[in-house]
Order: structure tokens, then C-alpha cells, then sequence
């Protein structure tokens, strides 16, 4: 297995990565708990959770059991006409939390398309209430929504998905300000499809935190307008903020509510799109073409919702929200003397989420900064995982990391700051 880099050179193309600059990937051959384990025998902490999608730790005991006994009973069945009771458990389940006034839960199989769907049942329910003229949705500036085109043309198209713009639909963007988002919606008048935003922290943008009072007004602009407000809490779900959802933090409903990543407590895919029964209601007919055409083959796997009912059980009986809240601010501690410090812009810690942003020169700044890679090597070094968002270094550790890791963490990046400034 020590060759595992050499050989994945010929065959891997990964993720948001430039293969021509990337050093070799990291060969991790086990997990456990907030700890990855390379090839070589060395042991990383893994501050970022895999991606923002490892929730209560790797290899939770807990949520391995549920995929085994699940697997021996129903491993997979069309969710088209069919039902299971892990399905059924689950949605029942995220129903009892998540804010008041959702009450249909659609299932897909990862955070794109949680969204994706989220924004055609906004769009379609408009064609159905005659009214085909709503199709402008407005999403905040530098926002991302993942990787399908419907999610891409509601992200900022730069620096990801500028290729791709000519393709996309029309959408305006506001920055996180009650005022320009009214203004935006009394423009767009009758055109006005829907608002999407990923509630208190802007995740890819780089960790950006918005107030609660916009988040509020938020709301209560959209319900004024009378267009939905879509909460992407694909990143924000399941307690990262220091709350089980960030609709709930701020105590707003949203008519569309994305999760995926931590659903399942990053073990396995599964993505829901939540919504109210107004909405839902659009797509009852008599005239069968009336239906939402939207599915995958996977839809509600019954192995992923049978982990989705554990990992949730989890969350609420170790209170996952307040786990998160004591780890990031145990990392924020560790980062809080640099605020003012020459090369800092800012330092900041919201539920389990710690970090800092670097000051660099300006034709280098962004998510391609060239600081980025050495950062990520230098943390490695210091036995931590990270993956800036650019010149934005942070952390979001999973609930298992305990306070001594958290501070390993926070000191990692400190040192990482106090080297390179």
C-alpha cells in the first residue's frame, strides 16, 4: 500500500484539484474518531471533518452497526412507488427538529442536488400557479451551492464556474444587507422566483458569518415579497453553528430547508429536501404531468437513512450542537491573540467553526491563492489536516475531537500564522 499515491497518479482525477502543481495525495488506509491514518503509520487530525460531512467522528460505532444491520435486511429498493421504514423512521425524525412549517421531505444524494431540487420545486411550483414569469432567483454575493448547473448558476460564478456562466440562468446577487436585498426584490417585482442563502456562515466564501438580525430580515422580506426562502444548511445542519439548524439559531422557517453532509454523519450519501405542505400542494393534480420530475436511482437508499435515523439519534442524545460549540471556541482560544496581528485580517469563531483570514497581496488574494497549497503542506507537517479556502485559514473539527485535539488544532494554526507572517 505504499505506493498507493504512484498508482492513483495513473488512474485518480480528483476533486477541485490542479494536477499539474498538487503534491501526491495523502494515503489514508484507516479513521477513527478525529484521527486519519496514513500508510506510512503517522496520524493526522482531521480538523476539517472530511469536507464539513464527518459529524460525531469516523467510524462512530453507532452509525456502523445501523449500515450492517440495515444492509442484512434491505440493502436497496426504487423509492418510485415503494417505501421502507428507514426512510419513513428518518423523515419523521428531521420533521420533530427542524423548524416549524416543513413537512415533506424528499430524499437525494448529496448537497448539489439538495439544492438543485429545492430550486426546481420553487421554479415549477410557479409555472403551476400560472405565473411562469418567476424565474429570477437572488443569492447572496460569493455564495456557493455546489456543483450542478441549477446550484452553479446560484453560486458566484467566480473563481469556480465562469466557463460555465453563458449557460446559466438569470440571478441577482445581494451582499448580506437587509436593505439591498429589499431593493433587489422590489426590482424584480412579479420576476422574483425565490432567495436562497446559507444561513449565519457563507462556507466556500470563506467562512463568512452574517448577522441573525439579516437572516431575520431576511424572512421577513421574503415572506413581505411573497417568494420562498431557500436555507441552504447543507454545511450550516446538524450543529455546526452551535445550534441543530441555523434557521432554528436565528428562530426563522424557511419554505425550502437543503441538508446533506452530516444527514448521515458523513458515512454514507443522502441528501433531503425539505418543504411545506403549500408548497408540496402545487404538485397535487388530477393531470399526472403535474408531478415533480426529479429523482435518482438511489433516492432514499435504505442503507444511508438507516444511518441518517442513528446519526440523528446521536446528535440530539450527546446535544452534538453544544459538543461543536465548546471544540471551536476551544480552537478560537488558541487563535484569538493574533487579532491585530501584522499579516491578520480578522479572526473569528461561530459554533464549531474557528478561523482567520491572512493578509496577502492583492493579485493573490482569493480562493486560488498560492498560499493555500503551503499552508495545507506546513499543517500536515504539524500532524493536522486543513484545507484553506485560500488566504482563509479555519477549522471545523468533528463533535468527537475532544479539548485537548481542539487546542492541538488552534495551536497548529496559530504556529502556521506566526511562520509564514
Amino acid at each position: 500500500m505504499s505506493n498507493l499515491p504512484q498508482r492513483d497518479s495513473r488512474v485518480a482525477w480528483h476533486p477541485y484539484t490542479q494536477h499539474g502543481v498538487e503534491v501526491a495525495p495523502l494515503p489514508v488506509v484507516g479513521a477513527r474518531g478525529a484521527w486519519l491514518e496514513l500508510a506510512d503509520g503517522r496520524r493526522i487530525l482531521d480538523a476539517i471533518s472530511s469536507w464539513w460531512a464527518t459529524l460525531h467522528g469516523h467510524s462512530e460505532p453507532a452509525l456502523v452497526e445501523a449500515m450492517h444491520a440495515q444492509a442484512l435486511r434491505l440493502d436497496h429498493v426504487l423509492f418510485a412507488g415503494a417505501t421502507h421504514e428507514p426512510a419513513v423512521q428518518l423523515a419523521e425524525g428531521l420533521l420533530e427538529v427542524v423548524p416549524e412549517g416543513l413537512s415533506r421531505v424528499f430524499y437525494s444524494d448529496d448537497g448539489s442536488t439538495a439544492v438543485e431540487a429545492g430550486m426546481k420545486m420553487v421554479l415549477q411550483s410557479w409555472v403551476h400557479r400560472r405565473q411562469p414569469e418567476r424565474r429570477v432567483f437572488v443569492a447572496l454575493e460569493g455564495a456557493y451551492h455546489g456543483d450542478t448547473f441549477g446550484a452553479m448558476a446560484a453560486g458566484d460564478p467566480d473563481p469556480f464556474f465562469t466557463a460555465f456562466a453563458p449557460l446559466f440562468f438569470e440571478v441577482r446577487r445581494v451582499p448580506a444587507d437587509a436593505a439591498m436585498l429589499s431593493q433587489v426584490l422590489d426590482e424584480l417585482g412579479g420576476r422574483a422566483a425565490g432567495f436562497l442563502l446559507e444561513p449565519l456562515l457563507q462556507g466556500a466564501a470563506g467562512m463568512r458569518v452574517m448577522s441573525e438580525e439579516f437572516v431575520r430580515q431576511a424572512r421577513e422580506l421574503c415572506t413581505d415579497h411573497g417568494v420562498p426562502l431557500i436555507a441552504d444548511e447543507v454545511m450550516t445542519g446538524f450543529g455546526r453553528t452551535g445550534s441543530l439548524f441555523a434557521c432554528g439559531r436565528v428562530g426563522i422557517s424557511p419554505d425550502v430547508m437543503c441538508l446533506a453532509k452530516g444527514i448521515t454523519g458523513g458515512m454514507l450519501p443522502l441528501a433531503a429536501t425539505l418543504a411545506t405542505e403549500e408548497l408540496f400542494s402545487c404538485f397535487l393534480h388530477h393531470e399526472r404531468s403535474k408531478f415533480f420530475p426529479h429523482g435518482h436511482t438511489f433516492t432514499a437508499n435504505p442503507i444511508a437513512c438507516a444511518v441518517g435515523v442513528a446519526s440523528l439519534k446521536l446528535a440530539r442524545e450527546r446535544d452534538v450542537p453544544r459538543q461543536l460549540d465548546d471544540i471551536g471556541r476551544a480552537v478560537y482560544e488558541q487563535l484569538a491573540s493574533l487579532r491585530g496581528a501584522p499579516g491578520v485580517r480578522d479572526v473569528r469563531h461561530l459554533g464549531g467553526m474557528a478561523a482567520l483570514d491572512l493578509v496577502v497581496p492583492a493579485d493573490d488574494a482569493g480562493y486560488l491563492s498560492s498560499l493555500a497549497p503551503e499552508l495545507r503542506r506546513k499543517a500536515i507537517e504539524r500532524g493536522v489536516l486543513l484545507r484553506p479556502l485560500g488566504d482563509v485559514l479555519y477549522a471545523l473539527p468533528p463533535a468527537c475531537t475532544t479539548l485537548e485535539e481542539a487546542r492541538q488544532i488552534g495551536a497548529a494554526m496559530r504556529g502556521l500564522v506566526e511562520e509564514i507572517c
